[in-house]
């Protein structure tokens, strides 16, 4: 159980860390979020400011205790994030060196996604 506890924080830490340096880039600068989202991508103004917001309270849905169905719900939201950002960089014809490193992205939220389920199945065993 002590490596499945280690190994879970080390990934959902990074996801977190990756979701809110996301969410807060778009805050901190807001005119360069604006034109990555609207005029390259497509998508309208609203957009990057609800993601920003969705992304936070994700992650506090994450690493706080409890809340089974909430955590899910998040894990959710971030596996569309991710696979429709790839998605999105692909479509308008962005070069693969730009959108390539997205995978490692995805990669990571899978390990942290695992290794949620693991903690779960763990927890569950020792209280029977």
């Amino acid at each position: 159980m002590k490596k499945i506890n280690i190994l879970f924080w080390v990934f959902n830490g990074l996801l977190a860390a990756l979701m809110l340096f996301s969410a807060i880039s778009g805050f901190l600068n807001p005119e360069a979020a604006k034109e990555i989202v609207t005029k390259h991508l497509g998508y309208p103004e609203y957009f990057g400011a609800s993601l920003s917001v969705a992304k936070i309270l994700g992650v506090i849905a994450i690493l706080i205790p409890g809340f089974a169905r909430l955590k899910e719900w998040a894990y959710a939201g971030f596996a569309f994030d991710l696979i429709w950002a790839t998605y999105s960089s692909i479509s308008v014809g962005d070069p693969a060196k730009q959108w390539s490193f997205m995978f490692v992205f995805i990669i990571l939220f899978a390990l942290a996604y695992i290794y949620h389920l693991k903690k779960q199945k763990a927890a569950a065993g020792s209280t029977k």
